[in-house]
């Protein structure tokens, strides 16, 4: 069965069917028009640092090259577009002292573009680079950052919120926290093992709740938008299912990863249980630090119910098992005490990481209308992986495309699931973080050895154009 194929269309007329970027991966123009240095700037100009020492300073050059990009939304036929504005573009020093104008006004032109081409844009406030100067004075580790958070959320919301709708104030904290603060593997590239990534996490969700609560207050009523955060996601299975350990694991699993961050906003406004408790025993019984894992506290803004939709980055699903770490590991695999594994049987696409599990996302969107109060979800990243030679015909990524939003329709007719919206990610293939430009997500392909870095449209391009086109208008009929 195909999901072109279905005579009764599953998704509604409103449908949000996207493509996903982000700054600092397209942009480029790392130090033009009077920009601030970000993290990744910093982090991408060190050495060892990132595939081939490759850094985002040209990417794709869409600070310059908008309107290619324009053009490639509308081949797709995009009804929406996920971007992200870079903190530093705007606020150089990172605060509210000096803002730059020609960051507004390019952001001004691409927000008027879209909307002039009937395209929603869908803005992400933060997505991983941090201006150097906040990083400087302690970055997401700082109090204080949650203060200049809102300070930035504001500005945004002023400038951009009559035309902007759809907000997401973060992308992905746990990434942010986990592989910039634990393993060292992204910008700022601390590693502080069972220490700074908790901390940091604690000041992501205290500076999106500020950021939420000042939308609410000041902006909600006249400009009428919504607003959330972007939380990644693995489904998680025990790879024993007869395993109570394994099946303990999983759940440990699944608390210390989507939980971290979903519980607060939309379960309980705290962490999970499981996290606390587990971090807890071991401060007690290794005599590690009783505060490793922050505390909500009732002078600061409330955390849940800080989400006006659940935004959900999917890539793939994993098989947990039980572990024990050595006394005296202070880790955060060992707060969890759980390790996942591929499964076998599941294929996997460019990166070792990245196993093709699509049943998998239908799966996570079921577990997460149940546990999180139903929520609209809009699966705000989505992709497969193409790594060696270009292939341009890749018919393998268009099927994955096709069994992908399958699964998706399966979980709105059969699961309930208020699904609204589904971004693949990405527009164009881009600098992929530390992975550089080895890897490619993209729609379109662009080629990087060329001098006005060209897109041409995969092959899975023009199969989800097909798809959006297929659904689109049955929508439209049926309004």
């Amino acid at each position: 069965m195909s999901i072109c194929d279905k005579r009764e269309n599953v998704f509604p007329h409103d449908f949000a069917w996207g493509a996903a970027t982000s700054a600092y991966q397209i942009e480029g123009g790392w130090n033009a028009d009077d920009k601030g240095l970000s993290i990744w700037d910093t982090f991408s100009h060190g050495k060892g640092t990132v595939f081939e020492d490759q850094s985002g300073d040209v990417a794709c050059n869409s600070y310059t090259l908008w309107e290619e990009d324009l053009r490639c939304i509308k081949q797709l036929g995009l009804t929406h577009y996920r971007m992200s504005l870079s903190w530093s573009r705007l606020l150089p020093d990172g605060t509210t002292r000096h803002v730059n104008q020609k960051g507004v006004n390019y952001y001004n032109k691409v927000i008027n573009d879209l909307l002039a081409g009937n395209v929603t844009p869908v803005v992400t406030l933060y997505h991983f680079d941090l201006p150097q100067a906040l990083q400087d004075r302690g970055g997401w580790t700082w109090a204080g950052v949650a203060d200049a958070f809102e300070a930035y959320a504001v500005l945004c919301f002023r400038t951009f919120g009559d035309r902007v709708r759809l907000w997401l104030t973060l992308n992905e904290p746990y990434i942010c926290a986990k592989l910039g603060h634990e393993d060292g593997l992204f910008a700022p590239g601390v590693r502080d093992p069972g220490v700074s990534a908790y901390r940091a996490g604690h000041n992501m969700l205290r500076a999106h709740a500020r950021a939420w609560h000042a939308y609410d207050a000041l902006f909600r009523p006249e400009q009428e938008g919504l607003v959330s955060l972007a939380l990644n996601g693995d489904w998680a299975e025990p790879l024993d299912p007869r395993s109570p350990q394994d099946v303990a694991a999983t759940e440990r699993y699944m608390a210390f990863t989507l939980g971290w961050f979903a519980s607060p906003v939309f379960m309980t406004g705290d962490y999970p249980a499981t996290m606390r408790s587990q971090i807890e025993a071991r401060n007690l019984a290794q005599g590690f630090p009783r505060d490793r894992l922050p505390v909500f506290v009732d002078t600061e803004p409330r955390v849940l119910g800080t989400a006006d939709f659940f935004a959900l980055n999917y890539y793939t699903s994993r098989r947990v098992r039980a572990v024990s770490s050595p006394p005296g590991t202070l880790s955060f695999k060992g707060d969890r005490e759980a390790e996942d594994v591929l499964d076998p049987s599941w294929p996997v696409c460019g990166v070792p990481w990245l196993a093709v599990v699509p049943d998998g996302l239908r799966k996570l969107l079921k577990y997460i209308k149940d546990t999180c109060q139903e929520p609209a979800i809009y699966i705000t990243e989505n992709g497969f992986a193409q790594v060696g030679a270009v292939d341009l015909e890749d018919s393998q990524r268009g099927q994955f495309y096709q069994d992908t939003l399958l699964e998706v329709s399966k979980a709105v007719r059969e699961d309930g699931v208020n699904v609204r919206g589904y971004f693949a990610w990405s527009l164009m293939d881009n600098f992929e973080w530390a992975d550089g430009f080895s890897v490619r997500f993209g729609l379109f392909h662009v080629d990087f050895a060329h001098p006005q870095l060209t897109r041409t449209m995969y092959r899975s391009g023009r199969d989800y154009a097909d798809i959006i086109k297929r659904n689109y208008s049955q929508s439209a009929m049926k309004k």
